[in-house]
């Protein structure tokens, strides 16, 4: 889980969202009239994480160890549960916000005649919620596909089955959906990336500490092909092909440390006819024209050599390994939908054993993860009408505007840039657009046939029906009203294309936003997310994108050199990082949330201090505004991981984790130093070279 999307994550998730496209225009309240009215039990919604004075552990310095002062004692006395990997202030808001929707889900499920959204939430809901049934079906809703795969037996045969099963959202190999155009952001284009990968990041196909993941990978592939017919020698021969396979994908791939840091990599238009040139074993004019493409003259090839790679696999690969490599992924990427023995296997290696979480999770949570997944929006239509007040959306405008204030002052002072390339940054500033709990137009899901008779069933339509749906933007004007996330969810965003931050719902709750808490608590937590994701425009690849989202460089020459000798030292503060375990931190694939985390933190604290203005300073519990801002910025951050977790995170995700993150920005602002009286050469307190100061 994420705090925010960095910008090459917005442009993954444009590129393979499933659940984004263009509505018609329509009042939101309009659309999908409910078949009855949606009650919540507050009572029976877990709590939320809020700061406590009790949780401060006095024994510990918060100049030398703040993380240890502010959140030891809770780390200590919250494990993490056995169907969790991870622990903390987002989890305890996913769990409560999994109730909510639970609730809702069960009601849309017992509303007669229901239709809109509550018929598509029932009708998944009650299928999914069918385990005896779906345990009697067994492998059964697959068998058309594996049968399908079975009779290819030549290239072109194989191609024809990708054409064909990705024109229903059912793409194995590569990711293809709708993006803005790079140089004209108001226009979508196509874009196809790689894919085809059974491992996290294309480095557990070649690091030597990976190795016993491979091993277990090898079983995995066994153990599936297995389940569905396979006999056993058979399964462990197909296994080792299928790994030797991947691994030629993964060679030709780039890393996910390569495409967080270098957005550039999504943006290669070529037009067909060229694309074609580059993998003559496979025509993208067919494969546009199979999809329903048409009138487009050219789009983003991203990462050529892994398509190319794959061109050359077409003629020099025997079909069985194809065949084998299409069968494992068909049903792998079924697995959470069929029987028990295959989701369970599916749980045994990429939970337990990538991730170390001890038990599966409940059935219901499983199949409300898959609402979210494929309908999500439709559930979050039900959400907002129970969760979420007009009254914290108010509060949220009124931060919005002053984090935006300060962030405007910041840059007008800073003594490292030019006046010229200010004048572009306040520029961007004035054009933030901001949007707050749910879209003011909701997606129309009509046209998406959901019934009772089969759990799979439902998620093949609705991943038919959101890939077309999302097909239907290349071509046209980007629906600026879009979503990339449903309100239900925990988390918040920065999109580059249309320079705008995003705040579902689910987010603002305590720790973060509490309409009735103390505003340096507000600010400690909301604020400096809201900080966080206006910094991602200007983080280092943010930056790239102008005031109205079109990719290009608006920076003069020293400033950018001058802006990556202050990144470097950023960098190098996290690469000084060390878990527990010993394992380092790489300050290079985080440094874009880094960099958000510095500038959104500094960024609230002046928002705070100008909101407080000359009042008295409360000192709650005897502890001061300031300081009660930066345990606040703390408590967001209270996270416990399992070690397999915590590696895997190290090793594939470009947010630090979060016991640096609590640490890394407050220990470069000299008002933290301040707020608790720290001394130069305390751990807190960076000082001279040291210290980062960008924003």
């Amino acid at each position: 889980m994420m705090l925010s999307l960095a910008v090459a994550t917005v442009l993954a998730a444009c590129a393979k969202k499933e659940d984004a496209a263009p509505a018609p225009a329509a009042d939101a309240a309009a659309q999908a009239p409910a078949t009855q009215a949606l009650t919540l039990d507050e009572s029976a919604l877990p709590g939320v994480n809020r700061f406590q004075i009790g949780d401060l552990d006095t024994t510990k310095n918060a100049c030398t160890d703040f993380a240890g002062y502010a959140n030891g004692k809770w780390l200590a006395a919250n494990a993490i549960p056995s169907d969790r990997t991870s622990w903390g202030a987002f989890e305890m808001l996913a769990e409560r916000s999994t109730a909510v929707q639970k609730q809702l889900a069960e009601q849309a499920a017992a509303m007669p005649g229901a239709t809109g959204v509550e018929k598509i939430v029932g009708d998944l809901w009650s299928t999914g919620m069918d385990e005896t049934k779906v345990n009697a079906q067994g492998i059964e809703p697959i068998k058309p596909m594996l049968a399908a795969i079975d009779g290819l037996q030549d290239k072109d045969a194989i191609v024809a089955h990708l054409n064909q099963t990705a024109a229903n959202g059912q793409n194995v190999l590569f990711g293809f959906g709708a993006l803005p155009e790079f140089s004209n952001p108001d226009m979508n284009t196509a874009v196809a990336m790689q894919g085809g990968l059974g491992l996290p990041d294309k480095n557990f196909y070649f690091d030597a500490d990976k190795k016993d993941i491979r091993k277990a990978y090898l079983a995995h592939i066994a153990k599936v092909l297995e389940l569905s017919g396979v006999a056993a020698a058979d399964a462990k021969k197909q296994a080792d092909q299928i790994l030797a396979f991947e691994t030629r994908l993964a060679k030709a791939s780039k890393s996910r440390e390569d495409l967080s840091r270098d957005v550039s990599l999504y943006n290669n238009m070529v037009s067909l006819a060229d694309a074609d040139k580059l993998t003559p074993n496979f025509s993208w004019t067919k494969f546009l024209e199979s999809q329903g493409v048409t009138g487009l003259q050219q789009f983003s090839l991203a990462i050529p050599g892994f398509h190319q790679e794959v061109s050359t696999m077409l003629g020099d690969t025997d079909a069985a390994i194809w065949r084998a490599y299409l069968r494992f992924h068909t049903i792998d990427g079924a697995s959470p939908y069929l029987s028990d023995a295959f989701a369970n296997e599916q749980f045994n290696f990429y939970s337990k054993t990538l991730r170390g979480q001890k038990e599966i999770e409940a059935r219901w949570k499983r199949v409300l993860g898959t609402i979210e997944n494929q309908s999500g929006e439709a559930l979050g239509q039900m959400y907002v009408k129970v969760a979420f007040t007009p009254e914290s959306k108010a509060k949220m405008e009124t931060l919005v505007a002053n984090l935006g204030n300060a962030l405007k002052a910041r840059i007008q002072n800073l003594a490292w840039m030019s006046d010229a390339t200010k004048a572009k940054a306040l520029e961007k500033q004035a054009a933030f657009t901001t949007k707050i709990g749910y879209p003011d137009k909701w997606r129309d899901w009509s046209g998406l046939a959901t019934g009772r008779d089969s759990y799979y069933g439902n998620v093949l339509a609705a991943q038919a029906f959101n890939y077309k749906w999302d097909l239907g933007k290349i071509g046209k004007p980007v629906d600026k009203s879009e979503w990339g996330m449903p309100p239900q969810m925990v988390n918040a965003y920065y999109n580059p294309f249309q320079n705008e931050i995003v705040f579902p719902a689910a987010i603002l709750q305590p720790p973060f936003f509490d309409p009735n808490a103390t505003d340096e608590m507000n600010y400690g937590g909301i604020g400096a997310v809201i900080g966080h994701e206006m910094t991602h425009g200007y983080d280092d690849q943010g930056s790239r994108f102008g005031a109205t989202g079109k990719f290009e460089n608006w920076w003069s020459d020293a400033d950018t050199k001058g802006f990556k000798a202050l990144t470097a030292k950023l960098v190098a503060q996290f690469d000084g990082y060390r878990t527990d375990a010993g394992q380092a931190i790489n300050g290079k694939h985080t440094l874009g949330e880094n960099i958000a985390d510095l500038g959104g933190l500094a960024t609230a604290y002046d928002a705070m201090k100008a909101a407080a203005g000359d009042t008295p300073d409360p000192k709650t519990d005897g502890l001061t505004r300031d300081q009660r801002f930066f345990l606040n910025w703390a408590t967001v951050w209270r996270r416990n991981f399992t070690p397999e977790e915590l590696k895997n995170r190290i090793a594939t995700d470009e947010h630090a984790p979060a016991q640096f993150r609590a640490i890394g920005a407050p220990s470069n602002l000299p008002t933290f130093a301040a707020a608790f009286s720290c001394k130069a050469g305390e751990a807190m307190v960076r000082t001279g070279n040291q210290q980062v100061v960008i924003w």
